[in-house]
């Protein structure tokens, strides 16, 4: 088994609040010039960046976790990742079914664009995608899970929209795959003061939405070789891989 480094929380232009130099190329050279072994995109309520992502960054021998930064009813932040095209396209009919429908409006929010692998714009979502689903935290992840994907609450240190911030504690029913803090603490630091969080696995994110934000923080991943099944089992803990945050 050997490391492999990830950084699991990178937003593109797609997100609203992505910069607009987050295309998917930029994104795959920043990330092999950072030394990743694997990315996560998770753009806001959307994954309709993962498939280009995943075929560029293949050919640099990254691999990539196809997924979306959902926001559930409460406003909580949760990252989402599927194994296959088949999976990510039915959470992605999940999250049109659940998305308000609010419309974007650019000059506050951001231009909402997907584009091609020259950077040509081919789609653009009018919806507004920083918007709460109409659905739970316990409903996204039990969706999440019945297309065995993998359910990791979002940044929980920070002041907003994050499960703490949102709810004020940790459920105890909580079906999290794992928990993820942010770049602004280590997961020693906070386990200090959230002694409960200890039978979870945490994983640290640079949650990038500029260029020269990605693999600012990353986890690593003591595995056979980068593939989600790999990952999974990294994540509880299995046969044993594990996961290293330095």
């Amino acid at each position: 088994m050997d490391f492999f480094r990830a950084d699991l929380h990178i937003h593109t232009v797609l997100s609203p609040c992505g910069d607009l130099e987050m295309s998917p190329g930029n994104i795959v050279s920043e990330a092999a010039f950072k030394g990743l072994d694997i990315i996560g995109i998770t753009d806001h309520n959307t994954t309709r960046h993962c498939d280009l992502i995943t075929k560029m960054a293949s050919e640099k021998g990254i691999y990539v976790m196809q997924g979306a930064e959902v926001t559930t009813k409460e406003e909580v932040h949760c990252l989402a990742f599927f194994e296959n095209t088949d999976t990510l396209k039915k959470f992605q009919e999940f999250l049109d079914a659940s998305l308000p429908e609010i419309k974007n409006d650019p000059s506050i929010f951001g231009y909402q664009v997907q584009v091609d692998e020259d950077e040509n714009v081919v789609y653009e979502e009018s919806r507004l995608l920083i918007n709460a689903l109409y659905r739970s935290i316990k409903e996204t992840a039990a969706y999440i899970h019945s297309l065995n994907g993998l359910f990791i609450p979002a940044h929980i240190n920070r002041t907003k929209n994050s499960i703490y911030s949102q709810l004020g504690f940790l459920p105890d029913n909580l079906d999290a795959d794992a928990l993820e803090v942010s770049k602004t603490t280590t997961p020693e630091q906070f386990l200090k003061s959230h002694p409960e969080i200890k039978d979870f696995t945490l994983i640290r994110s640079s949650d990038a939405h500029y260029l020269n934000d990605i693999g600012t923080a990353f986890t690593s991943f003591y595995i056979n070789a980068p593939t989600f099944a790999e990952i999974g089992m990294a994540l509880r803990g299995e046969n044993g891989r594990k996961i290293v945050i330095e």
